[in-house]
């Protein structure tokens, strides 16, 4: 057996939100804490998203100093909560060919080795609902086309899943680019897993016959009642996932941290 690769996903810290529940910045010390008591420091952390709830300057350098006790190359993907310039100021983002523009697309590949991830953008500016687009989806057919053994590992903030709430499903990925997806990563068996935020709580479906995993907030979760059309939140305890792969396969944990 191959030495096993990391990859830490935290989701949704919305550093300076103030919805009546528990401090956000605490959650998220405690989050990375608990990550630096794995019995080794993950390859790489990936962030999906909603670093900030109002995408504030002084909250970006907030997530920044959370987050530096963790050695590990930082990944970060824009939520619907975020500004994608402001983003770019305080994070590394890679441009993967777009124009140098600060509003442009989070979107970019990384080759981290054993594992490749592609990170997409599925945030509409000002808006809470999630899309991909045409162009988007030329460009992930594309980038997967271009190493088609490699094991991936694709990323974004908007899940490609509908849950049954409604009000959810009402901010979440666009149905039309929900089957485009689909359609597309079916093609393309090195997709080990599509991973995402957003919903506050953990969630798994499946894709084109590939595992979807909606990863619980470091920040307040989402209450499970399928008997309500509302979206309902809770002061339970954060959380995070640890992605591992093994000998090409991706076996994904889910931590709770009390």
């Amino acid at each position: 057996m191959t030495t096993p690769f990391l990859v830490a996903q935290l989701t949704d810290p919305h550093i300076g939100g103030e919805w009546g529940f528990s401090d956000p910045a605490a959650r998220l010390a405690a989050v990375v804490e608990s990550i630096g008591r794995l019995n080794r420091e993950p390859d790489a952390v990936l962030i999906t998203g909603d670093l900030t709830n109002s995408g504030a300057d002084a909250d970006y350098a907030v997530v920044r100093e959370l987050l530096a006790p963790l050695r590990s190359p930082l990944y970060v993907a824009a939520g619907n909560h975020d500004d994608r310039a402001t983003l770019r100021r305080h994070f590394d983002v890679p441009c993967d060919g777009l124009p140098v523009d600060a509003g442009a697309q989070i979107r970019y590949a990384v080759d981290l080795g054993p594992l490749r991830l592609l990170v997409l953008d599925t945030t509409r500016p000002g808006k809470d609902a999630g899309e991909l687009g045409a162009d988007q989806l030329r460009w992930l057919d594309t980038q997967l086309g271009a190493a088609p053994t490699a094991p991936t590992l694709v990323a974004m903030h908007h899940p490609p899943l509908a849950v049954g709430v409604a009000d959810w499903d009402a901010i979440g990925l666009a149905a039309a680019d929900r089957d485009a997806l689909g359609e597309l990563i079916a093609r393309h068996p090195q997709v080990r897993r599509v991973v995402a935020g957003h919903l506050h709580q953990t969630i798994a479906g499946d894709l084109g016959g590939r595992a979807v995993l909606a990863v619980p907030s470091t920040y307040v979760q989402a209450k499970l009642d399928l008997g309500t059309d509302k979206i309902q939140l809770t002061d339970e305890a954060p959380g995070f996932a640890v992605h591992v792969l093994v000998d090409g396969e991706l076996i994904s944990h889910v931590q709770t941290v009390g």
